[in-house]
């Protein structure tokens, strides 16, 4: 019977002549419990081939998630006494669990006289499936207690039950009971183990738990290839899944979407086309989850146009790809695009989330739009009954505060029905410093060096609200308080992707090989612009020296050394892409305008805020940034 196909039905004809269960399906405990203790146990049973045949049916309802099936055949096996039987009620613990019945399945495996190790890992997987981290610990103790093999499989299960509730005293405590046991080699508790050191942010010792195994298997590779990326740790990342590639692993989905999502984070566009075109030679394109980290790519690395070629070819689209395109849309400030999008993807059935109206609310942001960004705050829970969430707030406050409408999103934000986080005080803070209120600008900072004590970009922020309105004073106070507190500033840099070769430059740079032909080249440009009554805008320079010394300090920025290497380096009318760790300043915007214009290139610039795309002399932004 195994070589052809039979449905449950035929199965259930093949047990004729047996009493069939008039006692219906168990809806609690504790029926069957009153129907396990009323049954004869000492009946003649089954054939071994009619046993086979319920084991069979057990496994298919636990496949097919059929509970009413699967409790039909629980009542045969309780009526025949087969219930004793090891093996058929792991059957039994597996197919009750799986069709969610977890309860019943912990009865099957406390009445068990005879317990396997296969049993244990069942009874602790079911536990770990639902996200009882208690009951899955509580079990593996009862296990030891009882003197119960303890194999692999086992750990792995309780190891996963911690890990999904980031319990790290409970998963130290299992890695040490591995390291004793013996397990810790097991492929299964590795990966385990180091899922959940990645995701707590323990990189190293996650590393450490996989250079130590002695087999890897696919999913391991996945696993460290993930965290890697979690952690931010994108070149990591891409080193390890060439070697991966090398050492002739499978890829699969989460590989290949893990590896894109280290492309996007490094904005390295070489390396994600290469990736695209071994997902197009390993029919991965067709995947939802492999097409919709594709658009990102695409989207992060400043070809919003592309990422709306792979949108298109996704035949079945659901709202996770709909909202990584209007994302896409909205990172390049492309708010009409992604209000279109929003309303295409209702048209074809697909309802908005949460992710959506993120998306939405930071298109209205980039553009200033705050008459739309109120709307779509408004039809959150007027159209789709969503509540607004922390995120969404964070967004609107970032409409407001953009609009130099400060008071407002202040006010937002007393109101709202939860504490505000530090990315609200962190973008009230930086609209304060664009509008010159240096009373909220107080307010917000202090906030933010009570919740980020160690981010040094709030002080700076703070200092340079004070020296836009030349508050030298404040400035020197704020800047000793910088100091004091130990926290370290961010330097600026910038990078640019030249022939598979990544070149940074910092401020004021003099460590690459060709910078002094860089900055004469730079001269040149800069004496071009002054033709065209372009000056040094020393305003955006917030140091109080002398005039002279702040035209040098801008004239050096890293994103125009970063231009000018690009301008030497790549053919004639090909776009240049620059990648920035900051935000670009006033001065360099209006640099890059001039310099597209001078140049006839087409300029990227992506910084911490959004893409800006230069082109004939003026911005995406709409000078709105």
């Amino acid at each position: 019977m195994h070589g052809c196909k039979i449905s449950l039905n035929d199965d259930m004809k093949a047990l004729r002549g047996y009493p069939i269960l008039s006692h219906g399906p168990f809806n609690n405990p504790q029926q069957y419990r009153k129907f396990s203790a009323s049954q004869d146990l000492f009946l003649v049973g089954p054939t071994e081939t009619q046993l086979s045949i319920l084991q069979e049916l057990l496994q298919r309802c636990a496949r097919k998630r059929e509970p009413l099936e699967g409790k039909a055949c629980h009542g045969r096996i309780v009526r025949f006494g087969l219930q004793t039987d090891t093996l058929t009620s792991n059957m039994l613990i597996n197919m009750y669990s799986k069709c969610g019945f977890v309860d019943v399945a912990r009865i099957v495996f406390d009445e068990m006289p005879v317990r396997s190790s296969v049993s244990w890992s069942t009874m602790i997987g079911s536990y770990t499936r639902i996200g009882d981290k208690e009951e899955a610990v509580g079990l593996f103790k009862q296990m030891q207690r009882e003197g119960a093999e303890v194999d692999g499989f086992t750990v792995a299960g309780v190891l996963c039950a911690c890990a999904a509730k980031l319990a790290m005293f409970e998963c130290k405590q299992l890695h040490a009971f591995a390291l004793k046991t013996a397990t810790h080699s097991n492929a299964f508790v590795g990966t385990a183990l180091l899922g959940v050191y990645a995701r707590s942010g323990f990189t190293g010792d996650a590393c450490q738990v996989f250079e130590s195994m002695p087999e890897r298997s696919d999913v391991t590779w996945s696993s460290m290839i993930v965290g890697y990326v979690q952690n931010e740790l994108y070149e990591e990342a891409l080193k390890l899944f060439r070697e991966s590639q090398k050492m002739g692993v499978e890829d699969n989905q989460f590989t290949m979407s893990s590896a894109l999502s280290a492309c996007a984070g490094l904005a390295a566009l070489i390396e994600g086309k290469q990736m695209h075109a071994t997902i197009l030679k390993c029919g991965f394109d067709s995947n939802i989850f492999v097409a919709s980290t594709l658009i990102d790519m695409y989207a992060r690395c400043g070809i919003v146009e592309e990422a709306y070629i792979v949108f298109s070819s996704v035949e079945d689209k659901n709202v996770v790809v709909w909202n990584t395109m209007i994302s896409g849309f909205s990172r390049h400030a492309r708010s009409m695009e992604a209000m279109i999008s929003f309303e295409k993807m209702q048209q074809m059935g697909m309802c908005p989330n949460e992710v959506t109206y993120v998306a939405m609310l930071s298109a209205c942001a980039h553009k200033g739009l705050v008459e739309k960004g109120r709307r779509y705050f408004e039809l959150m829970a007027k159209e789709h009954n969503l509540s607004p969430n922390v995120f969404h707030y964070s967004c609107m406050v970032d409409v407001l505060g953009r609009a130099g409408l400060i008071h407002e999103a202040k006010g937002l934000m007393d109101k709202m029905p939860f504490e505000a986080t530090a990315s609200m005080w962190g973008s009230l803070l930086a609209s304060c410093r664009v509008h010159g209120n240096i009373k909220v600008a107080e307010v917000a900072a202090t906030h933010l060096f009570e919740i980020e004590p160690d981010n040094a970009g709030n002080h700076v922020l703070l200092s340079d609200t004070y020296a836009a309105k030349k508050r030298w004073a404040e400035v020197i106070r704020a800047r000793k308080f910088l100091k004091e507190s130990e926290a370290k500033k961010e330097r600026g840099k910038s990078w640019i992707e030249v022939k598979d070769q990544v070149h940074t430059f910092n401020v004021g740079e003099r460590s690459h090989p060709r910078i002094v032909e860089i900055c004469s080249r730079l001269e040149d440009l800069l004496q071009e612009m002054e033709k065209l009554d372009y000056r040094v805008d020393t305003k955006h320079d917030l140091h109080d020296v002398e005039e002279l010394r702040k035209q040098e300090l801008l004239r050096h920025h890293s994103e125009k050394l970063a231009l000018t290497y690009g301008l030497m380096s790549l053919p004639p009318n090909v776009p240049i892409r620059i990648m920035k760790n900051l935000r670009i300043c006033g001065d360099c915007h209006s640099f890059m305008k001039l310099a597209s214009n001078i140049t006839g290139r087409e300029i990227t610039v992506r910084d911490t805020n959004r893409f800006h795309h230069f082109k004939n002399g003026f911005c995406s932004c709409g000078e709105f940034w």
